[in-house]
């Protein structure tokens, strides 16, 4: 990598256990997470491939976490939301999406994170 710097990554899993790996990576100075609506995606070079990371569990672990998104977490599940009658035949993973945002929850207000 030389002289560059490393600002952003890309997980491939829709599972919940990678948002734990993602804090190193955060405190070591990546701005960038790259991620999905419902954690849509995969490879079309490796059939089965399970997805990407879910956008809205990330957004509220990092909103949770005081980081800034810039991102309305409450429009993103509505998003969702219209994105499941489009495509009702494509499985949409995530925890945000099938238990809701807690009650009094509210977003951080710490550092922006792109």
């Amino acid at each position: 990598m030389g002289d560059h710097n490393l600002t952003s990554m890309h997980f491939i899993t829709p599972e919940a256990w990678v948002l734990l790996m993602l804090w190193a990576p955060i405190e070591g100075g990546i701005t960038t997470l790259d991620s999905s609506l419902g954690g849509i995606g995969g490879c079309p070079f490796a059939p089965g491939a399970s997805g990407n990371i879910v956008t809205e569990d990330l957004v509220f672990m990092l909103d949770s976490m005081g980081l800034k998104t810039g991102i309305n977490i409450e429009a993103l599940i509505e998003v969702n939301k219209t994105v499941k009658t489009f495509l009702p035949n494509e499985e949409l993973y995530g925890f945000t999406i099938d238990s809701g945002l807690p009650k009094g929850y509210s977003k951080g207000d710490g550092a922006l994170i792109d």
